[in-house]
Parts: structure tokens; C-alpha cells; sequence
């Protein structure tokens, strides 16, 4: 009588996961340190024991199919299990970490943010370091975190990855800020004023995905006038303040701005939603006590 096999051991799962998520057996290759003869041939025993082709060939690479899709979850979930099984990790201790913290984070955020968490960062974690990367349109966050080059990144993207991990910040509402000698400072604003209104815009800070306003307005097929676009949302309070340029912003970072320079807080005349304001993570670090540490204290800055 021959032992019992498990059809899919360890090795086999982590191909699958790393094959569904990469679209390709070269590069999983290289991410497992295998050969491709050994992906190819781990993929075909999957599809033997699945009884599906997993991935198949498109235009542009390969893809999963329609059940390949459904085990990116599980498998995920399962690797994870056995990690947590497998690490004894020690408690954490930030008075002694030296560990280096990489934070991806748009400007609009620093004022608001970064003081605070620098301050309970520096006296909670004295021989720790803390990165904290702009976000521009070239910045691939999703893929960022997957590769390590960012621990977390912080965002209000309307339609953040699923497949990241999340934790709400906090919600704002939409505003308007103009300098206090505009034509419609300290009147109500109409639709047909916001709409024909030179507005200031920033840069997308991602390529990947569109801003809440932007987003909302796209939807709602409404066009405004962007007359200037800037690299920094930081820049824009000071260029309305002495122009006839309105901007579209959150109220926290209105209200800031609007004790330190000559400027005027109006209520949309568009419905604009919420700002939901977050950080994400990817699974690869989900079980990090130290990420998770770093999650709380952003989340107490905030």
C-alpha cells in the first residue's frame, strides 16, 4: 500500500499564485528561482489535477481563465496560512527597529499628514527611517508595493485595487477655494459658474487611476475649464490666491490654507462625494508586525 500524496504540495500552490498573478512563466520563473522547464512542467501537473488550462494565450500575454480567476483568492489565502503556521515572528519592538520604512504619499496629504506622523514616528522608532515618496503619474503603486519599493501607500482613488489591502483614514467633504477678491467669493456658486470658472488643477498623481473629481465630473459628463494644471497640489492655494483661478479641493485642505493666506472657502455647487482617504498594502506584507505597527501610526497622525 503506497502513503497518501496531496495532488497540490506547498511548491505546486505557490507556482499557481505566482503564475496567476504574473501572466507568465518566464517571470514567475524568475520570481520562484526556478528554471521555465520547471514552471512549464508544474503548470501542466496543474492542469492535469485542475482539469482547466488555468492560463491561456492572448494579445497581449497570457491570462487567466474564468477558473484560474477564481483560485488567485484562495491561493492567496492559503499561502498565507501556511505562512503564519510556518513564522515564529518575535514581537515587534519599534525602540529598537532599524528598519527602513518606505511610505508612498501624494503632496496634498503633507501638511495635513507628515508633521504629525514624523513627530510620533521619530519618538516611538529613534533608529528607524521613514521614506516618504511623492506619487506622480509615472508611479505604478500597485506594482510598487508588489516589489517592494513601497511598504504603504496612501491614497483617495475612487476605485482603489481589490486586490490590495485597505484601511480607511478618514472622509472629507469637496469645496471650493477662490482669493478673496474673485468675481464669486462670498456669493453662492451655481453650476453654470462653476463650469465656466478658470479652474487650477494638479497633475494626476497616477497613471493608473483618475481623481475623485475628475472621476465624479467624467461621470456626470460635466466639462470644466482647466486653464492650469501643477506637478504639486501644494502649489495651487497660492495661485489662487492671487489669480482668478478657482480650485476644487477638500475642506480640511481648505481650511488651512484659507487661515494663512487671502482666500475664500465656497460650497460646491456640485454634488461631489465623499473623499475617502486610505492606505493599502500589499498580501506580501499583510502579516508584517512592522507594517502593521506603521498602519496604526499613520492612522493615530491622522
Amino acid at each position: 500500500m503506497t502513503g497518501y500524496r496531496d495532488p497540490i504540495d506547498i511548491y505546486l500552490l505557490r507556482v499557481l499564485h505566482t503564475l496567476l498573478v504574473e501572466g507568465s512563466v518566464t517571470r514567475t520563473a524568475v520570481r520562484l528561482n526556478q528554471s521555465q522547464p520547471a514552471i512549464s512542467a508544474a503548470l501542466k501537473r496543474l492542469r492535469d489535477i485542475i482539469g482547466d488550462p488555468l492560463l491561456v494565450r492572448s494579445r497581449s500575454g497570457m491570462v487567466p481563465t474564468e477558473r484560474g480567476a477564481a483560485l488567485l483568492e484562495p491561493t492567496m489565502i492559503a499561502l498565507h496560512e501556511i505562512s503564519r503556521i510556518a513564522m515564529q515572528q518575535t514581537p515587534f519592538d519599534p525602540a529598537s527597529s532599524l528598519r527602513r520604512f518606505r511610505v508612498g504619499s501624494p503632496d496634498y496629504l503633507n501638511i495635513l499628514l507628515v508633521p504629525t506622523l514624523v513627530e510620533r514616528f521619530r519618538r516611538a522608532a529613534p533608529n528607524a527611517a521613514l521614506e516618504l515618496h511623492p506619487l506622480s503619474p509615472d508611479s505604478h503603486f500597485e506594482a510598487g508595493l508588489e516589489e517592494g519599493q513601497f511598504d504603504l501607500v496612501i491614497g483617495n482613488w475612487p476605485d482603489p485595487p481589490a486586490r490590495l489591502h485597505r484601511r480607511d483614514l478618514f472622509t472629507d467633504d469637496v469645496v471650493c477655494l477662490v482669493g478673496r477678491a474673485h468675481k464669486l467669493a462670498g456669493r453662492a456658486l451655481t453650476e453654470a459658474d462653476y463650469l465656466a470658472a478658470a479652474h487650477v488643477a494638479p497633475t494626476p498623481y497616477s497613471s493608473m487611476q483618475r481623481g475623485p473629481i475628475d472621476t465624479h465630473l467624467g461621470r456626470a459628463r460635466l466639462k470644466r475649464h482647466v486653464a492650469v494644471m501643477v506637478p504639486y497640489f501644494s502649489l495651487a492655494p497660492s495661485l489662487v490666491a492671487k489669480t482668478d483661478l478657482m480650485f476644487t479641493t477638500t475642506r480640511r485642505f481648505a481650511t488651512y490654507h484659507a487661515r494663512i493666506l487671502p482666500l475664500a472657502i465656497l460650497e460646491s455647487p456640485i454634488d461631489f462625494p465623499p473623499v475617502h482617504y486610505y492606505v493599502l498594502w500589499h498580501a506580501r506584507s499583510h502579516l508584517s508586525a512592522e507594517i502593521q505597527w506603521l498602519i496604526a501610526l499613520i492612522a493615530g497622525a491622522v
